[in-house]
């Protein structure tokens, strides 16, 4: 009961919080970046400012995530295991699950909470579990990340809150998402769940393109004032799947809009018809003409499409949805409750902005290309899993 309580009060504290606190991104402004590529060769489709360093927000936690599926495929965690929260963890700012110091949760508990409420006190708890401390984690978590081809990532923190060194690329990002898919196919569904349930709350997942936009089943959505609105998306149609990464939006609207559109290209591009949205054409001429007003910085690129091989491979086609998973995870109908704009406020990481100057590498390295393909079918039980219980 004291538990639940302390939820509640954690979960209003969040929403106060981040309803002060506007943003300070646009799309076309100087934070944004974007990139859409073929998950199966890693081919670039559209692209604009997609190796300049921005911070990540709460997409850090989709390498959090990515630290603890690994501890799960080597025995260190499994899903039963309890993480206990410290006075440090406990005290994160909102967004947040308000979990007492010395509690606990499961791993299962963690993995939804930091998906859907993408909670900074479980993604330091799960640090300090994992490593002995958040700052040895984010460590681990930058190494791991240059082994799967993040070349100019750093982190600073398990959760994303605002730290000037804390960067990423819209490049990295979206290799980050591919790799989730492709190196734990068996966890990749949690993702997809877009709503969960925690002592009696439901939680809804801050990522609306679940519901938005045919074919969606991830990634995460991040947001703090230093960023503005950033999402992770990948999406398959047409037995194709892109994955694709947009850092600066002014809003969730805008920035899942921008996306969508995004998306349409890359699927134009692999020869599978979009959506048509009427808004494409003046929103990918504001992305055209994005300004990066930074002293010595180079004048942002156009976004640019990259042509890539139109024929399919012979044996391509959808993957059929397999069984959901029982137990904690269980089958719904998907919600179509229609977001409003003042939600997002409520339901994002929100903090005070840096005031420290962003560290920038000395020099950008040549992006290196794919050369290993990664699997083109579906990971296990996409879009079969909407709603969780968190027991």
């Amino acid at each position: 009961m004291r538990l639940g309580h302390a939820l509640r009060a954690g979960l209003l504290a969040c929403a106060l919080t981040a309803a002060a606190t506007p943003a300070s991104a646009q799309i076309g402004g100087h934070r944004y970046a974007a990139i859409v590529v073929d998950n199966r060769t890693g081919n670039v489709l559209v692209a604009a400012n997609a190796d300049e360093t921005r911070h990540p927000a709460s997409l850090t936690k989709m390498m959090t995530l990515y630290m603890v599926f690994e501890a799960l495929r080597d025995g260190r965690l499994a899903l039963d295991s309890r993480i206990t929260f410290s006075e440090e963890a406990a005290s994160r700012p909102p967004s947040k699950l308000g979990i007492p110091a010395g509690h606990s949760i499961t791993v299962e508990q963690a993995i939804l909470a930091l998906v859907t409420r993408s909670a900074n006190d479980v993604a330091a708890a799960v640090g300090e579990r994992l490593a002995g401390s958040e700052t040895g984690f984010a460590q681990a978590m930058t190494m791991r990340a240059r082994a799967i081809g993040m070349s100019r990532t750093t982190f600073r923190n398990a959760s994303g809150l605002p730290n000037s060194e804390q960067v990423t690329t819209a490049r990295d990002m979206a290799q980050l998402g591919r790799r989730l898919m492709a190196d734990f196919p068996q966890h990749y569904h949690y993702f997809g769940v877009s709503h969960a349930q925690f002592g009696g709350i439901r939680i809804r997942n801050h990522n609306r393109m679940l519901e938005s936009y045919e074919g969606v089943d991830g990634i995460k959505t991040g947001f703090i004032n230093a960023s503005g609105f950033n999402i992770v998306t990948s999406a398959s149609r047409g037995g194709q799947r892109v994955v694709g990464a947009v850092f600066g939006g002014n809003s969730w609207v805008e920035r899942d809009q921008h996306m969508a559109t995004l998306l349409d290209r890359g699927f134009d591009q692999l020869g599978v018809a979009g959506r048509a949205t009427a808004a494409s054409p003046a929103m990918l001429r504001t992305a055209q003409s994005a300004p990066l007003p930074r002293s010595g910085a180079p004048a942002a690129r156009p976004v640019s499409t990259t042509q890539a091989a139109r024929a399919p491979a012979p044996n391509a086609r959808p993957a059929a949805a397999t069984p959901p998973r029982t137990g904690t995870a269980q089958s719904a109908p998907r919600p179509r409750t229609t977001a409003q704009p003042a939600q997002q406020a409520r339901n994002t990481t929100t903090t005070r902005p840096q005031t420290t100057a962003r560290t920038q590498p000395a020099a950008r390295p040549a992006p290196q290309p794919q050369t290993q393909p990664l699997p083109a079918t579906a990971p296990r039980n996409l879009g079969t899993i909407r709603t969780a219980e968190l027991r």
